[in-house]
């Protein structure tokens, strides 16, 4: 006990009686508050995930691959590509039926949440990202509105020779996936103009019948110093997806009796997405002396999309009824100029951030009915036309103090203002003038502490408040499916208070603690899901209360560990639901891996993922049962003629369990579930070479 009384002190970061204090381990810097911060001594819960050990042992097709790692967080694969992936965070976004919602999202920089709420995540190139960052809490609420939880994703630079890799991979289910990318910087001493160029296709058969899906993406980044004072980055990408089949959800009859089946009403509707989006943004840097620092953004992009949904032919003979196809044209641009101080306030180092952000969004958003005579599955006629406009605009400032050694003060306060306009251009005798307008705004306070209980234990306290506007998707229909914007839902405002551990030595690694709840007030719920269809309302308070426990250890060189636990209680608190779980989250997740991963030679992994049952309603009357599955990887690399050559070998679910894999909330028809797939299996091969 005497010997292993040290290490457990140490552990917690407290000075063991006559011993030497153990080597702390290195800071891990972090960007998620708009200044370069030891994660240690920030009062929120963020993580970090490296670039090599997402990739590691991974198909690099699904972000949700790279998330599992961080508590608090749920990526669920739906395996459905026409309804991108699942990501709530702390019961933020778990309403979503397609895309991602009440999160913030961002990539370089750029967001990849649009001014109305709608963020998703497709263009990302897992091949190039350098590592993403993960921002939970109170905190987020100061990146504005739907900012229930940050995720920043963070793409290479181009430095050195150039270098060019290409990698593979194919598994179960017709999976295929071929990438390649280009990287360097055309000066001697990374002086000239770095790049990063890469490209992949990904298709698969899908493990579920008509669940087929195809998807081609580009990235480009380049990066220059005009002069030494000022650096400027320009990103540009473009993701397409020509057809993902839907193979919608399922019924518990029909899960039971075939996983791979297919709801019959999307075979004879042919339900279906495909997509097109091109974006590009402009960074610029430029430091005013040793304590001035101006950044400003600029980004502009469009996104096409065409979905058929399984709208039955007889409920749209209603003259009100916007059709069974949705065809949007979204054009989208905005700026972000930022202005960072660096000082002293009572010979304390202080730093100051003030920015402004101004995001726009047009859409043309057309319904045609999904039939042509007896014919189901095809375009039809005309039957909604609108012209849809939302724009924020949006101001921040945020201050770090470092009173003394042991103390780290954040405070940070947000305005926002999100104007929604709707021009209905399809208006006739039974079809009235559905336009109109919705303005929401709120000014969001944030306010934080940290304290250094010893060298290697942090203390810390958080608290803020966050709001989320209804997006456009949740407008466009109101109760029974009808067409014109629901200007009736509110905006949804939450008080959010935190406590948190954090700790870092050399003895027991790096863990956090946080205990954290949030109120919320005209809580934006799902009202009905039918077809592929979903209305929303408000649901007035519900509350959520959680633990999110983090660990890793790196152990000799090569050998890593990692525990990420979750408990999450969240519960309506009024209303017809009072005293229900919240559907589509799970009340406790549990994550664990260790890996093997040296430079060269051999390589070898396992994880755990588990997740409690997930109920599927309001009403709480189904759920999908808890799971936990078991992947493993192991692979080989070797130098060869100047090669870096790699590979691996992956299974996932190797036990084969069965279970549903996501759930749809408050489906209407009860095709609630969506089966995930059994053992699958994985290849993955690449080759590096630096010229």
């Amino acid at each position: 006990m005497r010997r292993l009384a040290p290490w457990l002190l140490a552990g917690l970061g407290l000075p063991a009686a006559a011993q030497a204090q153990p080597a702390a381990l290195g800071a891990i810097v972090v960007t998620a508050t708009r200044t370069e911060t030891d994660a240690q001594d920030v009062p929120a819960s963020i993580a970090r995930i490296d670039g090599a050990e997402l990739r590691l042992g991974r198909a690099q097709v699904n972000i949700s691959e790279a998330l599992a790692s961080v508590p608090g967080l749920q990526a669920r694969e739906r395996q459905n590509y026409a309804q991108d992936v699942q990501i709530s965070m702390r019961g933020f976004g778990a309403r979503a039926s397609f895309g991602i919602r009440g999160l913030r999202l961002y990539v370089d920089g750029i967001p990849a949440t649009q001014p109305d709420g709608q963020g998703q995540l497709s263009h990302v190139d897992l091949a190039s990202a350098e590592r993403i960052e993960v921002l939970r809490g109170p905190f987020s609420a100061l990146y504005g509105n739907s900012s229930g939880g940050v995720v920043q994703v963070f793409t290479e630079e181009g430095r050195g020779a150039p270098t060019l890799r290409l990698d593979t991979a194919a598994g179960s289910d017709g999976l295929l996936r071929f990438g390649a990318k280009a990287s360097g910087n055309t000066g001697r001493n990374d002086s000239g103009v770095g790049y990063v160029v890469s490209a992949s296709r990904f298709s698969t058969d899908g493990y579920r019948d008509h669940s087929a899906a195809r998807r081609l993406l580009a990235n480009a980044k380049l990066t220059l110093r005009p002069h030494e004072d000022g650096k400027l980055t320009l990103v540009a990408n473009r993701v397409a997806l020509p057809k993902a089949d839907d193979p919608l959800g399922l019924t518990r009859a029909q899960w039971q009796a075939n996983p791979r089946g297919v709801a019959p009403v999307a075979t004879s509707f042919d339900t279906r997405k495909s997509m097109d989006q091109t974006q590009a943004g402009l960074l610029y840097e430029h430091h005013l002396g040793a304590d001035h620092q101006l950044q400003a953004t600029l980004y502009g992009g469009q996104r096409g999309t065409q979905q058929f949904q399984a709208i039955p032919v007889a409920v749209q003979a209603s003259p009100l009824h916007p059709g069974g196809v949705i065809a949007l044209e979204r054009d989208y641009a905005g700026a972000d100029l930022r202005w960072t101080w660096r000082t002293q306030l009572a010979s304390a180092p202080l730093s100051v951030v003030a920015g402004l952000a101004l995001d726009g969004l047009r859409e043309d958003r057309r319904g045609h009915e999904n039939f042509v005579g007896s014919t189901t599955g095809v375009q039809g006629a005309l039957r909604r036309d609108e012209h849809n406009r939302v724009r924020n605009a949006d101001q921040y400032l945020q201050a770090q103090w470092q009173p003394g050694a042991l103390w780290t003060l954040n405070a940070g306060v947000r305005h926002s203002r999100v104007r929604f306009d709707s021009e209905d251009a399809f208006v006739t005798a039974a079809n009235p003038d559905d336009s109109g307008r919705a303005r929401y705004g709120a000014t969001l306070p944030a306010l934080g502490a940290s304290f250094a209980l010893s060298e290697t234990l942090n203390v810390y306290a958080a608290a803020g408040k966050g709001f989320e506007t209804p997006t456009l998707n949740e407008l466009s229909y109101r109760e029974g499916g009808l067409s014109g914007l629901n200007f009736a839902l509110q905006a949804a405002r939450s008080h959010s208070v935190e406590l948190g551990l954090k700790s870092r030595s050399a003895a027991l690694g790096t863990w956090t603690l946080a205990l954290f709840r949030t109120d919320t007030e005209d809580e934006i719920v799902t009202r009905s899901n039918t077809g592929g269809r979903a209305t929303f309302q408000n649901a007035g308070q519900t509350r959520r209360n959680g633990l999110e426990l983090s660990w890793e250890q790196r152990h000799a060189q090569h050998l890593r560990t990692q525990l990420a636990a979750t408990v999450l209680d969240a519960r309506y608190r009024d209303g017809p639901s009072a005293g229900a779980r919240m559907p589509g989250l799970a009340k406790s997740s549990l994550y664990a891996s260790a890996s093997w991963a040296p430079p060269q030679g051999w390589r070898a992994g396992a994880d755990w993922r588990a997740l409690g049952k997930v109920y599927v309603n309001d009403a709480n009357s189904d759920a999908a049962a808890g799971h936990g599955v078991l992947g493993v990887f192991a692979g080989y690399a070797t130098r060869l003629q100047g090669w870096q050559l790699e590979g691996f070998v992956r299974a996932d679910n190797l036990l084969d369990k069965g279970y549903a894999g996501s759930v749809i909330v408050n489906e209407g028809n009860a095709r609630f579930f969506e089966p995930a797939p059994g053992r699958t299996w994985l290849l993955g091969l690449s080759a590096t070479l630096a010229l």
